[in-house]
Order: structure tokens, then C-alpha cells, then sequence
């Protein structure tokens, strides 16, 4: 009663291809590997898109070739 046998899985199988078809349990099947790709390439696309533009956390450039025009300013909160 716990577990099933190999002849179960078998006619479970039997069943579920009589019921949908193999054309349809194909394109079923392509379809759920295309979208994995895709969501697969997506990770990947956006990682390194992401860690192209941002530095890592934590670090500061060096600003010895920085812009002279920068105003340093001191924000005081009013009273």
C-alpha cells in the first residue's frame, strides 16, 4: 500500500497516453524544454547584464582622475 510497483507506473503510463495522445504529450514535453531554456538563458543574461553595470558592494573607486567640478556639501537639517 506505501509504494507502487513497476506494473502500476506501467498502466498509469498506458492510461495517460490513451487520454492525451503521443502527438500532444510531445509538443508538451517541447514546449516545457524550450521554456526551461529559456528561463535558463534569461538567469544567465541577467547576471551578467547586472554584473556588468554595477560594481560589487562594498568596493570605492579610486578618485585620483575624478571631475574638478564636484562641490562637496554638507546637508544640515533645519530647526
Amino acid at each position: 500500500m506505501g509504494s507502487f510497483s513497476i506494473w502500476h507506473w506501467l498502466i498509469v503510463l498506458l492510461i495517460v497516453v490513451m487520454v492525451f495522445g503521443t502527438k500532444k504529450l510531445k509538443n508538451m514535453g517541447s514546449d516545457l524544454g524550450g521554456a526551461v531554456k529559456g528561463f535558463k538563458d534569461g538567469m544567465k543574461d541577467g547576471a551578467a547584464s547586472d554584473a556588468a553595470t554595477t560594481p560589487p558592494a562594498g568596493q570605492v573607486a579610486n578618485s585620483q582622475a575624478s571631475d574638478k567640478t564636484t562641490i562637496d556639501v554638507e546637508a544640515k537639517q533645519k530647526s
